[in-house]
């Protein structure tokens, strides 16, 4: 609490430093942060964590270069804090404004990417908010390391480096502890799986940002480019099946069923995805098809598995997405712009993306520079968080001795 307040004073130009400083210590403790993430690679290995999970764990010297360029890219983005997002004049002449303010301390609870310190860190300093990291045990040394980068990149910018905390434990009870402190932390954010995230939301007694899974959708409809549409199954489903946005189930419409199925379960079983489909699906694959059950269509796989249906037609995909989806990210390929717009206005998502792959569903890729996390409930914040989902909106009201009578 001290470091947050301590960071209220602190001015933008300084808070941009402090990441450019942030990112050269990561880029100069590189060795050191591998050193780390071999250790907690071979802890992972020998605990048999899935193949997508440990990519999820990796770090090399390509993604700690991407590490530190996305610190960069968040010292660059537009400073949110103090800024006047409505103002007004009552007809009593009170000048009513919106201003934006830093939430305070944000707790991340999250398992596996290393990224998430980096990015957390960065993007809580640019929203003037202090943070502390818990991570999971299968990155526990990563997470130091990074810890330790960053503290390093605070002290050399004159900042408070108890604005990021990272946590030396993976103990349950320590997390327990951390939930109750109301007091000091403003907001909680768990990223990881759904038995996380539900235990946190569960037992914190701190407003929790959340989404419980991430059953991502391709709807293939009877007007897309095939071709295209293939490729974007394709990297949806494989280029990281360990992440959130990565799709879950592919529908496609029967009108173009005959032709789209053997295509894309080609491509994806070249590529060693397990498909598990419905009667349509299987009869038309000419590849080996599980058969899919009603659990198949609620099922995150983060893995190399995918669900597949064939759909009457666009009412028919929507239900779908409706009744088994998440709420996270939902893909729709078509070369008919009126069925697109349609898509969009109707699936409530919080990114709905067309012709094009559920990957993009990132706020890198968005623009936010790095994000913090997804929220799939629609208080607060919706979809991908950047720095400002991180800030609150106060009233500042600027008078001339008015009473109220």
């Amino acid at each position: 609490m001290r470091a947050s307040r301590a960071l209220t004073k602190t001015t933008a130009a300084q808070r941009s430093e402090g990441l450019r400083c942030i990112a050269n210590a990561i880029d100069a403790r590189s060795s050191e942060i591998l050193t780390a993430n071999a250790t907690d690679l071979a802890n992972a290995r020998a605990s048999g964590l899935s193949a997508a999970m440990t990519d999820r764990l990796a770090l090399d010297e390509e993604r700690i270069g991407t590490l530190a360029a996305a610190v960069r890219e968040v010292a660059e983005l537009k400073d949110l804090i103090g800024e006047t997002v409505h103002e007004h004049r009552r007809p009593n002449g009170l000048l009513v404004s919106r201003v934006r303010i830093p939430l305070g301390v944000i707790a991340m609870i999250f398992e596996s990417r290393p990224n998430v310190t980096s990015d957390a860190a960065s993007l809580c300093l640019r929203s003037c908010n202090a943070v502390i990291l818990r991570g999971g045990k299968e990155a526990l040394q990563s997470n130091l390391a990074l810890g330790n980068a960053i503290r390093a990149g605070l002290e050399t910018a004159g900042l408070p480096i108890d604005a990021v905390q990272v946590f030396a434990t993976t103990d349950r009870a320590a997390m327990q502890e951390l939930l109750q402190q109301e007091e000091s932390i403003d907001l909680v954010i768990p990223r990881g799986g759904e038995g996380l995230i539900r235990y946190v939301s569960a037992n914190s007694r701190i407003p929790v940002i959340k989404h419980y899974k991430g059953v991502c959708h391709v709807y293939v409809h009877q007007d897309a480019d095939l071709d295209m549409a293939c490729r974007i199954a394709e990297n949806a489903k494989v280029s990281r099946p360990g992440v959130c946005n990565a799709a879950e189930t592919i529908l496609i419409d029967e009108a173009i069923a005959a032709k789209f199925v053997p295509m894309v379960c080609q491509t994806l079983a070249a590529a060693g995805v397990e498909i598990r489909g419905d009667a349509r699906t299987r009869e038309l694959s000419g590849v080996p098809v599980a058969t899919a059950t009603t659990e198949d269509w609620h099922a995150e796989y983060l893995d190399t598995i995918v669900a597949m249906r064939v759909v009457a037609d666009f009412d028919a995909a929507v239900a779908h997405i409706q009744e088994f989806g998440s709420n996270h990210t939902e893909a729709i390929v078509s070369g008919n712009s009126a069925v697109t717009e349609q898509f969009k206005a109707v699936v409530h998502s919080s990114t709905v993306v067309v012709n094009a792959s559920t990957r993009f569903a990132d706020g890198g890729e968005l623009g936010l520079g790095a994000e913090i996390g997804i929220s799939t409930t629609k208080l607060h914040a919706y979809g991908p968080m950047g720095a400002e989902g991180l800030t609150a909106i106060k009233f500042v009201v600027q008078g001339d001795g008015q009473v109220r009578t």
